[in-house]
């Protein structure tokens, strides 16, 4: 067991979770290999929070995600590493993008939609983890965990790169599917972050962070402040506050280090410059 995975386990445990018997689902940001660009989740971060689920007493744990560019599934999965990250630790991978659907009733209807056709993979776990890779989005202005979950979607119900719910607007999109797939914990990697241009074409920007919190809005507040911008003027991220987690600062507990007193602001594309925490 290495330094990552010893560190993940403690910061873990300081939540007290009741695993024994359940089943984690990892959902890590998979989107694709772009030569010099680091665009998807740690691939060492995800093998390192399988094994650290399983030896806090998860029953299993299976790592799936459906990306939204590339639809070889497989391609991406060998050339970012997690393949082989995954069979050296004996851990599942499902492709969400051609699981089993099933139909799930929408209890809100920001989107105007009724219903989404989801994963039966993900509406059987117990324990969803989302795993982001913190960036900003030339669309939604940061892509977090509850943006993460736009991979839960197929593409075999919802096409590449699922434009249905991109014609309804994504910060609306967002809001449904997280009220419909409920994250019990994320992990954040914001180790190598990325700015400008995101999700896709940005620069590289090095936070050296991981963000562990078991409130997805909590966390994206949190890695928003990182990033320097503020989380209110994220549309997803305020409407998120009134019904989703917790959004108000004071009441972010925060177990291990605090956010540094001075940030350098991610750098936005000019239409979200108004994001920037003043």
């Amino acid at each position: 067991m290495g330094p990552l995975d010893r560190a993940l386990i403690e910061g873990l445990r300081l939540f007290n979770l009741d695993l024994p018997g359940k089943t984690v689902l990892l959902k890590p940001n998979l989107v694709e290999s772009i030569s010099g660009a680091d665009v998807n989740t740690n691939p060492r971060l995800v093998g390192a929070a399988a094994t650290g689920f399983l030896a806090l007493g998860a029953k299993s744990v299976v790592v799936a995600e459906g990306p939204g560019h590339q639809r070889d599934t497989q391609l991406v999965l060998e050339e970012t590493g997690l393949a082989t990250e995954l069979r050296e630790r004996g851990v599942r991978f499902v492709d969400l993008n051609r699981d089993e659907i099933v139909e799930r009733q929408l209890a809100t209807h920001f989107t105007g939609l009724d219903h989404l056709w989801l994963p039966r993979t993900v509406l059987a776990a117990d324990f969803v983890v989302s795993m982001p890779k913190v960036k900003t989005h030339h669309w939604a202005g940061v892509t977090l965990s509850m943006k993460n979950l736009f991979g839960v979607v197929p593409g075999i119900a919802y096409g590449w790169p699922k434009n249905v719910l991109h014609w309804k607007g994504i910060d609306r999109s967002i809001l449904d599917i997280n009220a419909a797939v409920p994250v019990h914990f994320v992990i954040a990697d914001g180790i190598v972050g990325m700015e400008g241009n995101g999700p896709l074409h940005g620069a590289p920007r090095r936070l050296g962070r991981i963000v562990l919190s078991d409130d997805p809005v909590a966390a994206d507040f949190t890695c928003a402040r990182l990033m320097g911008i503020n989380p209110r003027r994220v549309p997803h991220l305020a409407q998120a506050a009134e019904f989703l987690g917790n959004g108000v600062p004071e009441r972010i507990i925060q177990l291990a280090e605090r956010l540094p007193r001075a940030i350098q602001p991610f750098a936005v594309l000019p239409e979200f410059a108004h994001l920037i925490q003043a």
